[in-house]
């Protein structure tokens, strides 16, 4: 259901920092982490036209209220700073509240 997706062109050690976003996510948004997934990818990237590290994140869950974004957007551009050192001004997210009815899962739909 929630799904948190990080691109960024930062090296990384991806298996211990998926874990450690899974269980953020599913804290910051108050969601069984069972639901949870999470895509990590390196790649390359510019931001403002430089190569500094940089990093996209979008965020998709069921039932997302836009009175949330500042509050999630403080929290993960925290985490990403704490975690990958990565300045919050070189973080874009993008926030999607999806509707259960166009979210597909275990043959059925939420």
């Amino acid at each position: 259901m929630p799904y948190l997706s990080i691109q960024t062109n930062i090296k990384v050690d991806t298996s211990s920092l998926i874990k450690e976003l899974s269980s953020f996510i599913a804290k910051e948004l108050a969601k069984p982490e069972k639901y949870v997934m999470v895509s990590l990818e390196e790649k390359k990237m510019t931001f403002g036209g430089s190569e500094e590290p940089c990093a996209f994140v979008d965020l998709r869950s069921i039932g997302l209220s836009e009175s949330e974004t500042i509050r999630l957007s403080k929290a993960i551009c925290e985490f990403l700073e704490k975690r990958l050192r990565l300045s919050p001004d070189r973080i874009y997210i993008n926030f999607t509240n999806a509707k259960g009815t166009m979210w597909g899962w275990n043959k059925t739909t939420f």
